[in-house]
């Protein structure tokens, strides 16, 4: 099949994908669009909201859709490396044999991740990256295709272990869940207080989703594209030569270049999914402020005054 077959049928079974998980989460499109795109491009994702927004209902839904293995961790501040990754035991023949954690599924849901202290974070987010474990000394390939999808409660912050940059910069998207509209919490209240019970149907398997993972790689993109990528990253970093008057008002550290990656992977995933064989610069401007919130520092300034971060990077646009 041409790659342009391919894009195609990746819109196609993208709609599909969106009418089915509709069947059970109203509303929240844009939450929906940037986890597709964040499993498509090969990414992981930051879930931020407070609770009872149907969170985990979410990811629940969207790996049965995709016909994939579903693991969920609650993450509390007892909980070891070895409680996610799995552990050693002596088998009833006296060998040791390597017992397998919750890790090791395609889809994994971390609970409150800024629960956990620092140790059995770090080992979750090198699974992250090498998409592999170490245990005892071996290491173990995780299940293909692998996904993590965090989530934090933005308003208690007392006993929790905030995440350091260097490790939210490891997340392809930090996705701001809101409250639902007085229509859609109508019909959430409507469809839950009820016996009806939805059954969703596998649109997508876990081969064909590495298939349309290689083919978002190899969509083409225009100079003047990665251009305006690099440049709009540029213009956080108080140093740059393109940094603008309101980088050097209110934010105190910039992106990295891990930003401008995933802001062209992202275009590219976004310009398929709507139909397009090329990203254009709308394209880089839609995944912008998931993929940059989490990646800059404010100063107290911006506080101050009110300038939160999604109102920075509008600017910055």
């Amino acid at each position: 099949m041409s790659d342009t077959a391919a894009v195609e049928q990746l819109v196609a079974h993208y709609k599909e994908l969106k009418n089915e998980i509709h069947k059970v989460i109203v509303g929240q499109d844009d939450v929906v669009d940037q986890v597709l795109i964040s499993i498509f491009s090969r990414g992981h994702c930051l879930l931020v909201g407070v609770p009872g927004l149907a969170k985990t209902l979410l990811v629940n839904t969207i790996s049965q859709t995709l016909g994939l293995a579903f693991n969920r961790v609650q993450f509390t501040p007892d909980l070891m490396p070895s409680d996610i990754i799995g552990s050693e035991i002596l088998d009833e023949n006296r060998n040791f044999k390597f017992l397998k954690g919750p890790l090791f599924s395609n889809i994994i849901l971390a609970d409150e991740i800024n629960r956990t202290p620092p140790k059995t974070q770090s080992a979750l987010l090198e699974a992250m990256q090498e998409r592999s474990v170490t245990a005892a000394g071996v290491n173990y390939k995780l299940p293909a295709p692998f996904f993590v999808l965090a989530t934090q409660n933005p308003i208690e912050q007392e006993g929790t272990y905030p995440l350091p940059e260097a490790q939210l910069d490891r997340f392809m998207f930090n996705i701001w869940v809101d409250y639902p509209s007085y229509i859609e919490e109508l019909a959430i209240v409507k469809a839950t207080t009820s016996d009806s019970v939805e059954t969703l149907n596998t649109i997508l398997t876990g081969e064909q989703i590495m298939q349309y993972q290689d083919l978002i790689r190899r969509i083409p993109v225009a100079d003047n594209v990665l251009e305006y990528a690099v440049k709009l990253v540029g213009k956080t970093r108080l140093n740059s030569e393109f940094a603008p008057q309101i980088t050097k008002d209110y934010i105190t550290w910039g992106a990295g270049p891990r930003a401008s990656q995933y802001l062209i992977i992202g275009a590219k995933c976004h310009a398929a999914l709507n139909g397009k064989f090329s990203p254009d610069i709308e394209d880089v401007k839609a995944v912008a402020k998931p993929i940059l919130r989490h990646r800059l520092v404010r100063n107290y300034r911006a506080e101050a005054e009110g300038f939160t971060m999604d109102k920075i990077i509008e600017e910055l646009l």
